[in-house]
């Protein structure tokens, strides 16, 4: 009977060292790649600070009113595009767009009114 207590000792031992080894491997590979990761971002030139982003109701509606204000200027252009091949009707509806976008956003989404 002790003979086999020591061999089942011995195999829980074989492998607790072997879950040892495994877990120090990983570790090693850990480290160098933070250390390979590091070497090249010292290498990188660092990034501005980044002014944070205004959350509040009224910026928000702001940030969805010129997205949608870009998002038509755009569907504009490329319904010209499509429609006509002549490159003057193109510029013609490239400089009328331009001209009627703040007049545009003004009567949509002026909240003096």
């Amino acid at each position: 009977m002790s003979k086999e207590r020591a061999r089942r000792r011995a195999e829980r031992e074989a492998e607790q060292e072997r879950l040892v080894a495994l877990r120090a491997e990983r570790e090693a590979r850990r480290v160098r790649r933070r250390e390979r990761i590091g070497r090249v971002t010292a290498l990188l030139p660092r990034r501005p600070v980044r002014i944070a982003v205004q959350g509040g109701i009224m910026a928000r509606r702001r940030r969805a009113q010129n997205g949608l204000v870009a998002v038509l200027f755009f569907v504009v252009q490329a319904i010209a595009w499509l429609l006509w091949s002549s490159w003057t009707a193109r510029f013609g509806v490239f400089v009328l767009s331009v001209l009627f976008v703040p007049l545009f956003v003004t009567l949509v989404f002026d909240r003096r009114s």
